[in-house]
């Protein structure tokens, strides 16, 4: 079991960039394959990327890709999101997400392990 801390949310002006961070504790860490998530108000939580726990192997969302990067420090036990050209419609809560092992998967369902999130938001 692996329990999960997001930090590094804030306010930013669009353009501008963040970067969050999850921290995990627990076991074999570096055996979980890893995501991020958001949630904006009013909308259903969304995949934004993901990182193998064996490769490294990084996926992104549409509405991302080009503009997020993931990464993980399996000696700190962390997952990295860092965020550049931010938009208003990145405005989100930021969920980190685990999943032991098993094939790479992007759906929140496929995550049994989910920190409490860290708010993003992005001014025009």
């Amino acid at each position: 079991q692996v329990q999960l801390v997001e930090s590094g949310g804030g306010l930013v002006q669009a353009g501008g960039s963040l970067r969050l961070s999850c921290a995990a504790s627990g076991r074999a860490f570096s055996r979980y394959h890893m995501a991020w998530f958001r949630q904006a108000p009013g909308k259903e939580r969304e995949f934004v990327a993901r990182i193998s726990w064996n490769d490294g192997r990084t996926y992104y969302g549409d509405s991302v890709e080009g503009r997020f990067t993931i990464s993980r420090d399996n000696a700190k036990n962390t997952v990295y999101l860092q965020m550049d050209s931010l938009k208003p419609e990145d405005t989100a809560v930021y969920y980190c997400a685990a999943r032991y092992m098993g094939l790479l998967k992007t759906t929140e369902a496929d995550y049994p392990y989910w920190g409490q999130g860290t708010q993003v938001s992005v001014s025009s």
